[in-house]
């Protein structure tokens, strides 16, 4: 993301504020690469919705969960892992989904070509006692 991406962009202070930690506290954070914000023209640091919403993940774990930075490392790795694993699974799904609606299409079309080919017979075995 860059400045003139329309998303919204915030300053480093104002993503210090929201989250209640010191903009160095930011900077550690992105050093240690848990945060990656884009930079302006300028050089000036710009966080998009979802670094302030990772940042907020961050501060929970540290502070509420007792997590050190090199634990939130891994959560985060491992959470963008499985959003990479759901984006493949949706994009097979999809695909799969098509494939289904063309076969089935495919048969109707051809049982619909020969109406006169008399259907399967079904035998169901009655018990009787």
């Amino acid at each position: 993301m860059d400045a003139d991406s329309g998303q919204p962009a915030y300053h480093i202070g104002s993503v210090a504020a929201i989250a209640a930690v010191h903009p160095q506290t930011l900077r550690l954070y992105e050093r240690q690469g848990l945060l990656k914000p884009s930079r302006s023209r300028g050089r000036t640091r710009l966080y998009s919705a979802s670094d302030v919403e990772r940042v907020k993940l961050i501060v929970h774990l540290t502070r509420n969960e007792g997590v050190n930075l090199a634990g939130v490392a891994k959560i985060l790795e491992l959470e963008d892992d499985i959003r990479e694993v759901e984006t493949v699974v949706r994009r097979w799904m999809q695909e799969w989904s098509v494939r289904v609606e063309r076969e089935l299409a495919s048969r109707h079309e051809s049982l619909a070509a020969a109406p006169d080919s008399p259907e399967p017979a079904i035998r169901v075995p009655i018990r009787r006692g």
